[in-house]
């Protein structure tokens, strides 16, 4: 029953397996402790995080082949290594100019796509876990995107369905969630009314 219900109103994780089709290399820029690459078929893939807790424990999860302890902003590879960089709930944590800049950089070691999920507009969000750089700084829209050349769709349904940490504004959660679900298949559709971004830059 999952497997139909996912396939009717498919999560990050089905668009993300689907995006990565055909990438054998990928990077994962602000891995966390636990990426939803972990779900795709992926023969190769780097974690970077600044946040050593969240490294060990990705690395106990074996979700990468290689860890990287480091700030995104400061990292580098060679020229068109990876075939897709991702950029999942990351881009919300660095100041609007320093995404961008990070953004712009990337393509430099990514040969196929650019894979940014971030919320829609901004959201405030304190640290938390012990770890300073889970607040929010910035907030993205559509229109930062695509002037960048990305394709821009929305997830996780409608925007006021969902508040702090995209938890669902209203009881019982069971009955709200099938309907955030199912207003999915707009928000896909309709980015700008959507509670996240799914942005893809194809190179």
């Amino acid at each position: 029953m999952k497997e139909i219900y996912f396939k009717l109103f498919p999560s990050l994780r089905e668009h993300l397996k689907k995006e990565l089709l055909g990438c054998d290399k990928v990077l994962d820029l602000g891995c966390g402790k636990n990426s939803p690459i972990q779900y795709c078929d992926v023969k190769y893939s780097v974690g970077v995080d600044v946040f050593y807790p969240y490294i060990k424990e990705s690395r106990k999860k074996r979700i990468h082949n290689k860890y990287i302890i480091a700030d995104i902003r400061k990292i580098s590879f060679k020229y068109k290594f990876f075939d897709a960089v991702l950029l999942l709930d990351v881009l919300e944590h660095l100041p609007k100019k320093d995404g961008i800049k990070l953004l712009q950089k990337v393509e430099y070691f990514c040969k196929k796509k650019i894979i940014v999920y971030t919320p829609n507009g901004f959201l405030k969000q304190a640290e938390y876990d012990g770890n300073p750089f889970q607040k929010h700084i910035s907030g993205w829209y559509v229109e930062d995107f695509k002037k960048l050349g990305f394709k821009v769709y929305g997830i996780n349904g409608f925007k006021f369905f969902r508040t702090y940490r995209a938890e669902l504004k209203y009881k019982p959660k069971i009955f709200w969630q099938v309907l955030c679900d199912l207003s999915q298949k707009i928000a896909w559709r309709y980015p700008k009314i959507a509670f996240q971004l799914f942005a893809v830059k194809y190179l």
